[in-house]
């Protein structure tokens, strides 16, 4: 008598215990289904799928943990549900552009740097790390005043031939170049983005610092417009090798820089099999974080070797980049 009483107490507890374990399956795969839904449509929808998106592959935590709460909870839809949503993840995280090496002969080499020292806090480590790699472009976001004197002061005989958007904190953006630069009107923005064409060795090369909004609540808009601009950039000249490099505040998950590599941009970290590198936050990376931080390169380039460089005092990592630019017309 009291075992049966014991039995039917146990059989009331379980349906409880199997809703509490479909609960805590569908919320999280809730949750990841809303933001890989927008990966497949193409869209980077509102607040908060863009800033989701940039951690995409790490979606695959609450995906693992909705997948074990449906098991525990013998919650076949669930199941079945998770092992989709785990397959659409495993998809997309695949790299996203063009592959490949141009056909035709080497032209020249070059080294090229792209970073954000965050209000200017990371000159020093970037001065440092200009002296040890000597680039032969540096791409300088978030470069304010103190920044871009400190940088005349320490390394401008090595660079005399320099693009700048003055501004403080956060607007103020530099490009540095041992080669002759031509001005060009860069691509307007909320912060600092110039741009100029490089005389490389007898061959004009179009230089472009990226540096769009980013995706903060109440900003999306202009994070997209932004990027968008910079696609107008690359897609109204395709015959002129280019260069455009810095911190994009987007990654390959986000549709708005995926619409700029459709232009035939190569991501040079993509060419080296390192496009999951994480750049941001420093702090985290590069077990936690996303790749924001880029080198896009047109066809006319190929890429010898990518690194990741740890600076002092700001949240991004650099990203140094080895290309050869080709004859390929």
């Amino acid at each position: 008598m009291g075992g049966a009483a014991e039995g039917t107490a146990a059989g009331e507890r379980r349906p409880g215990g199997r809703r509490f374990g479909t609960w805590c399956a569908g919320l999280p795969l809730a949750g990841v289904s809303v933001v890989v839904g927008c990966r497949a449509a193409g869209t980077d929808a509102l607040t908060p799928v863009p800033q989701l998106l940039a951690f995409l592959p790490w979606l695959l935590v609450p995906t693992a943990l909705g997948l074990l709460c449906a098991l525990l909870a013998r919650w076949w839809t669930g199941l079945v549900w998770g092992v989709l949503v785990l397959g659409l993840l495993a998809w997309f995280i695949e790299p996203y552009g063009r592959a490949g090496t141009p056909g035709g002969p080497a032209l020249v080499s070059l080294r090229v740097l792209a970073a954000n020292v965050e209000f200017g806090h990371g000159t020093d480590a970037l001065v440092t790390a200009v002296r040890r790699e000597r680039p032969d472009l540096v791409f300088v976001s978030e470069c304010e005043y103190t920044c871009a004197a400190r940088l005349e002061e320490t390394v401008g005989a090595a660079y005399p031939h320099r693009r700048a958007v003055p501004g403080g904190g956060s607007t103020g953006s530099v490009i540095l170049s041992r080669f002759p630069l031509r001005g060009t009107a860069g691509v307007p923005g909320t912060m600092g983005m110039p741009g100029a064409v490089a005389d490389v060795r007898g061959h004009p090369v179009r230089l472009q610092l990226a540096h769009p909004m980013p995706p903060l609540p109440g900003r999306v808009g202009d994070w997209r417009r932004e990027l968008d601009g910079l696609r107008d950039f690359a897609a109204a000249d395709r015959r002129t090798p280019t260069i455009l490099a810095g911190d994009f505040n987007a990654s390959q998950d986000h549709a708005a820089f995926r619409r700029l590599l459709d232009t035939g941009l190569r991501d040079a970290a993509r060419l080296t099999g390192q496009d999951r590198t994480p750049t941001w936050p420093a702090r985290t990376a590069p077990p936690l974080g996303a790749q924001i931080d880029h080198v896009l390169l047109t066809p006319d380039f190929s890429a010898r070797a990518v690194r990741f460089l740890d600076l002092r005092a700001t949240d991004h990592r650099a990203v140094l980049a080895d290309i050869t630019l080709h004859r390929t017309r």
